[in-house]
């Protein structure tokens, strides 16, 4: 494939980055996936093949380097590469705060969710005894995330802990509260079910720290606080 054919640094780094799913592959790196299949994990919809092309397109850009692990080989990023997280923290800001969110329509993925759920872990708030959480996601098969004071998996089956806890509904409201589009009392409106005894349901939220740019408000939102906050200033005076 031809390349831009410009001097622009700009340009020369969009030759390299511009791929589809390259950002993604250093995201997933930068969030403590090293190894092949984790990071794939965390992009479901990528093929083996492409994984493996971006793998070596940022090797050979000196982005990524691939060192023996204790349990294999393992990606991990090299000065370049961590330079990169600046780069992936404003296109995720801009994503958050400048793009339509209208979960209903958009084409989300469970596991991608569950993945980012389960590296959001506050482990200090579990229970002290190991639990497992069912999610029954309308239009999915159900699936388990086993919860221990030091660690969290994602199952396709329960391994014969405890499950007090099951999560049912829509994706789009589950991904909602996820995202910081709806607190979780709104997502629960909307048809996001948690079925526990009280005291777990009202702790289920706390278990978690909330999406990485949950806490950007989309820009709309913000143009309209403003707009209100001017005309009561206007109307005061």
């Amino acid at each position: 494939m031809n390349g831009y054919g410009q001097f622009c640094s700009m340009a020369r780094a969009h030759e390299v980055l511009g791929g589809r799913w390259t950002l993604l592959v250093v995201r997933e790196i930068l969030f403590g996936n090293r190894r092949f299949n984790d990071i794939r994990r965390g992009i479901p919809r990528i093929s083996r093949t492409v994984l493996s092309e971006r793998l070596k397109e940022l090797t050979f850009a000196g982005a990524v380097t691939r060192i023996d692990g204790a349990h294999g080989p393992e990606y991990v990023l090299t000065a370049a590469g961590q330079e990169l997280a600046a780069l992936v923290t404003v296109l995720g800001k801009w994503g958050q705060r400048w793009l339509a969110r209208e979960p209903a329509k958009e084409d989300i993925d469970l596991q991608a969710v569950l993945v980012d759920m389960e590296r959001r872990v506050r482990f200090d708030a579990l229970p002290k005894d190991p639990i497992v959480i069912r999610f029954e996601i309308r239009g999915h098969r159900p699936r388990f995330m086993l919860l221990k004071k030091t660690e969290a998996s994602i199952c396709q089956q329960n391994l014969g802990f405890p499950e007090p806890l099951c999560v049912r509904g829509p994706l789009e409201a589950l991904v909602a509260w996820w995202r910081g589009d709806l607190s979780f009392l709104e997502a629960q409106r909307i048809g996001l079910q948690i079925e526990a005894p009280r005291p777990m349901i009202r702790a289920f939220p706390t278990w978690f720290d909330l999406y990485f740019f949950a806490q950007v408000e989309p820009a709309t939102k913000v143009a309209n606080e403003n707009v209100r906050g001017s005309r009561t200033a206007t109307a005061a005076s």
